[in-house]
Order: structure tokens, then sequence, then C-alpha cells
């Protein structure tokens, strides 16, 4: 019965190892790279509220990989998180800096009037509308490649009927009763038996071909500009386009400020300098950077390309099993069920 699975063994060991690099490593390893180039960005323009800001920095990549790997949160709402929790900061540091901090409840204020002053424009709707367009389709793509695992896992556990086992019973050992013992069953006869045995694995393949295709056109809509690499990567040139904007209209945000929260309310300085190693998190992410080979759009595609080899697998299972292990080779002797015969060379 072993000898059933070892095609499908094939299709395991390679492409579901790398599904598994693909849907673990690599998306981890893109948050991360895209994490430290948007610290780094504090770090070297702005660091006297580094270490404040990367915080967020931090909790907002941190709801990236719960959002991708299946929680229940909105992109609009981490979004908004970041940019809501980031306004305090970028207020205490740049729009009004001062000799003091402005109290935890001041902030608290800020960070509630944020949707309404608008201090960083429209930088916030639009890092909602690319995070929609990337994060969703990748999420609905690593949700597919579970899908297929759970597809062949199940395949590979299948119960084959009594008469199926009997049938592979009299095809593999009935030869030997008449001391043929290096006879192999003749291709039609065992393609008969196999693919009887089969059926229900034969019904998976219009399934299986309709899947393959599907994960090929999810995987296109996931390349170019609205792809999850291209986003995650340049989200530091947003948040620093938004920081921009924040001082060049520091001024008027001011005066918006003090209408709702009323003047500073400050308290003795804490904020500490910048303390991210970008050297040091950089080390193992090398190997990702933007012109590396070993990016997770080229990943994908050599996915999807050693995929669409076995786009006939479950239809043609049969046909491999009694081609490269069951059946006589051309030219030999077999046996058709009855006797050995010779068998005609193709």
């Amino acid at each position: 019965m072993q000898l059933l699975f070892k095609a499908q063994g094939v299709l395991q060991q390679s492409d579901l190892q790398s599904c598994s690099s693909l849907k673990n490593e690599t998306f981890e390893m893109l948050i991360r790279l895209a994490e430290n180039y948007t610290s780094t960005l504090f770090c070297s323009a702005y660091r006297n509220m580094a270490a404040e800001a990367t915080v967020h920095v931090q909790e907002f990549f941190t709801d990236v990989g719960l959002f991708l790997f299946g929680t229940d949160i909105s992109t609009e709402e981490f979004v908004n998180r970041f940019f809501d929790t980031l306004f305090p900061v970028v207020y205490n540091h740049v729009i009004n800096p001062g000799p003091t901090d402005i109290s935890l409840e001041y902030a608290e204020c800020l960070r509630a009037a944020r949707r309404d002053i608008r201090p960083f424009g429209n930088i916030p709707k639009k890092a909602i509308g690319q995070m929609g367009r990337s994060l969703l389709p990748s999420r609905t793509f690593l949700q597919a490649l579970n899908l297929g695992i759970e597809v062949i896992n199940t395949t590979d556990h299948l119960r084959f009927s009594k008469d199926c086992s009997r049938a592979l019973l009299r095809m593999q050992y009935c030869p030997h009763c008449q001391g043929l013992t290096l006879s192999k069953p003749c291709m039609g006869y065992c393609l008969n038996i196999i693919r009887g045995c089969l059926a229900d694995v034969a019904e998976v393949d219009l399934h299986w071909r309709e899947y393959i295709q599907s994960l090929e056109e999810l995987s296109r809509a996931l390349s170019g500009a609205h792809g999850i690499e291209h986003v995650l990567l340049n989200f530091h040139s947003l948040v620093h386009d938004a920081l921009v904007q924040a001082r060049i209209n520091g001024p008027e945000l001011s005066v918006q400020v003090n209408k709702i929260c009323g003047p500073p309310v400050r308290k003795p300085k804490q904020s500490p300098g910048c303390s991210f190693d970008q050297n040091k998190d950089n080390q193992g992410l090398k190997m990702f950077s933007r012109d590396s080979e070993e990016t997770l759009t080229n990943r994908r595609k050599e996915f999807i390309s050693h995929l669409r080899l076995y786009r006939a697998f479950y239809g043609s299972l049969a046909d491999q099993l009694c081609g490269n292990e069951l059946a006589a080779a051309d030219g030999l002797p077999c046996w058709n069920g009855e006797d050995v015969v010779r068998r005609p060379s193709l």
C-alpha cells in the first residue's frame, strides 16, 4: 500500500517544504526588515524621539504580522492606531518642542484628537489603502496554501476498500504462487486496478487544477506596486512624508491643538536617545535585501512554478505509479491477471 503514495511523497517533501518556508520564515523576515527600515528612519533623522517612536513602530509591525497570519483585526484599525500614538511623540519633539516632556494626560488628548486635527494630512488614509490592497490578498494567499496542505495530507491518509486490497494482493502476489516471483503486472492490468483503487482521489483532480490556477492568479495580483513586499519596505517613506508635513504645518497645528487640548502641560524630560542598533538588527536580513534574489516575490514565483508541475498530479497518479514502479517495462514478460505474457514494445 505504501507504493501507492511514493509519487505523492515527492510532492510533499519538495513543495510543501517550500510552502512552509514561504508561509513563515519569508513573511516574518520581510516584516522584520520593514520594521528595521522604519526604526532606522527615526534613529537617523529624528534621534531625539527615536526611543519613543520605535516602540510604536514595533507595535505596528506586530499588528501587520498578526493580520497576515489570520488574527481578526482590520488594517484601518492598526494603521490609525499607529498614527494616533505617533502624534503625541511628534508634537512633543517636532511641532512644539520644549525643555520638558508633555504630560501623559496631555499626550492622551493629542492621541484622541489626531483624526480631527489631521497633522499628517492624507498620509494615514494613503497608508490604509496601501495596506488593505496588499495585506488582504497576501493573507488570502497564505490561507490558500494552508488549504492545499490539508488536501495533500488528507489524501495521504486514505483508507482503501477490501475489494481494492484484494485486487492489489492478486495483482502483485498471485504470480508468486506459480513461481513467477520476478514478473510484474502488465500496464493495462495495473492501470485498471490502480485507477479503481484511486477513484476517490481522482475526483480531486478537477478541484486541484482549479486550486493551482487560483493560486497563480492570486500570485500575479500580489506583484508590482500593490505587492506586500513593495508596500511594507516603503512604509518608512510614508512615515517620513508624514513627519515632514507635520513639521511644515507646525505653527498651524499648534493653534489647533491649543483649541482642543489647551496649552501644553509638561513634566520633567525623560526621553532617552536612540537605542536601536541598525547593524545588529539587520544581521541575518542581508539575504533579504531589495536587490537579493531571496525576495518574497521570487520565492512565491519559484513555488508557483514548482506547483505547476503537479497540475495533473491527482488525475495522472495511477499512470505515474504503474509506469514508474508497479508495471513491467516495455517488451518484458508481464502478468495479465491469469498468465504471464510478453508485453510488446511501444
